[in-house]
Order: C-alpha cells, then sequence, then structure tokens
C-alpha cells in the first residue's frame, strides 16, 4: 500500500492519475496548503522541502519518495510500466519528463503567481513568463505534430506534460494555434484513469470553464499564502 501526500495541483495530480493508471492501491492523505500543513515536522520528516506531493510504500519499509518527478520515475521502475526497459526508450521518456520539470511547470508556476496573484501586475514580467511557456507549448506541439505521445508510447512523460498543460487558461496562455497540443490533451483527458486521478483530490476550479466568483475566491486565498511567504501552485 501506498500513502499519497498531496493536494489539488497540476504537480500533485501527476502522481495521482500515475497510481490510477498503474492500477496500484493508495491512501490519499490530503494536505490543506493554506494551513501550512506541507511545514509541519511530521510531513517535514517525510519531504524536508515541504512541498507536495510525496508518497510512502508502506510494503518497502515505509519507503519515502519526494518530488513529483522522483515520484513517477520510482512507480514506473516498481511496476515495469509507463517507461520503458531498454536504455533509449527509458531516455527518451526522462528527457520530456525533465523538459517538463525544468520548463513547463516553472514558468507556468510563475506566469501563475504574476498574473493571477501578485498584488502588483507587472506586464513585462507576465509577458516574460507567459511568453516562455507559449515557447515551450509550442515546442510540445511540433513534437506532437508527428507523434501520438511524447516518448513513443504513453509513459509518466505524457502524464507530467499533461497535468500543468491542462491548467493554461489559469496561466492566460491560449492553446488556440496549437492543433496538436490540443488533440494530445484531449486525448489524455479521455482516459478513465487520468479523470479519476484529477478527481484525488479534486481541484477548486474546472480548468475548462470560467468561473469569476470561484476564480477571484482561489485567487484571494493563494494572495493570502503568498503574502505569508507560502510557496503556491496553481489548483485548477
Amino acid at each position: 500500500m501506498i500513502d499519497l501526500y498531496t493536494a489539488a495541483t497540476p504537480n500533485g495530480h501527476k502522481v495521482s492519475i500515475a497510481l490510477e493508471e498503474l492500477g496500484l492501491p493508495y491512501t490519499l492523505k490530503v494536505l490543506d496548503l493554506s494551513q501550512a500543513e506541507q511545514k509541519r515536522p511530521e510531513f517535514l520528516a517525510i519531504n524536508p522541502n515541504g512541498r507536495i506531493p510525496a508518497l510512502v510504500d508502506r510494503d518497502e519499509g515505509d519507503f519515502a519518495v519526494f518530488e513529483s518527478g522522483a515520484c513517477l520515475i520510482y512507480l514506473a521502475e516498481k511496476t515495469g510500466q509507463l517507461m520503458p526497459p531498454d536504455a533509449k526508450g527509458r531516455s527518451r521518456v526522462l528527457q520530456w519528463l525533465m523538459f517538463q520539470m525544468g520548463g513547463i511547470g516553472p514558468m507556468m508556476g510563475q506566469a501563475n503567481v504574476f498574473y493571477r496573484y501578485f498584488p502588483e501586475k507587472i506586464p513585462s514580467v507576465i509577458e516574460r513568463y507567459q511568453g516562455e511557456t507559449k515557447r515551450l507549448f509550442r515546442v510540445l506541439d511540433g513534437h506532437l505534430k508527428d507523434h501520438e505521445f511524447l516518448a513513443g508510447d504513453y509513459s509518466i512523460a505524457d502524464i507530467a506534460n499533461w497535468a500543468w498543460v491542462r491548467t493554461h487558461r489559469w496561466s492566460g496562455v491560449a492553446m488556440d494555434d496549437l492543433p496538436h497540443l490540443k488533440r494530445w490533451r484531449d486525448q489524455l483527458r479521455a482516459r478513465p484513469a487520468v479523470q479519476r486521478g484529477i478527481e484525488q483530490p479534486p481541484s477548486a476550479l474546472d480548468a475548462r470553464v470560467d468561473d469569476p466568483a470561484k476564480a477571484q475566491a482561489f485567487t484571494d486565498n493563494a494572495r493570502k499564502m503568498l503574502e505569508r511567504g507560502q510557496s503556491i501552485q496553481s489548483g485548477v
């Protein structure tokens, strides 16, 4: 049995989607980020960085894994699924996983902060992070023009990138001119395991629907977290 410490964020949903795809039994342990539960000593003993997600594999002597990408790799290697066993196939998956970890996630995260949460709107900064996010989206779109998935068969690389790309509206980045990326986004969302995974736990906002009242409430709460110096991720 695996304990998943998580919240309704793209990084959290990466791991819940993978667990659903792999059919592994797990216990959901949702942390309230607004109450800084991820900074409490009992969680810091699992993840010294005080961020979600993290998992504890009870079947492996309570082995703890933190960082979303590391969690995905651990689960893929534990089960022999969602990542090829050969060196080249594994490398392709890890390349696109690192693309998300080093690019898509950080750029969209900063776009969220300055576009949605930061009290002072700084156009040049917003344009910087939205522009870099769009550039990365174009890279994905260009690759997906000739590939059904990012790295051969469906893999943890697709899960990781999709969990963030699906929230593009919250970052203020359009996808209307990226047909291959849209096809891939919709294709993955149709998977039953993906649909279950993004409900573990459910997001505060539906990434596909404009709801000004809910968006404002979410933004206000996130801004309070920002003022307290806490790390913020999109919850849509």
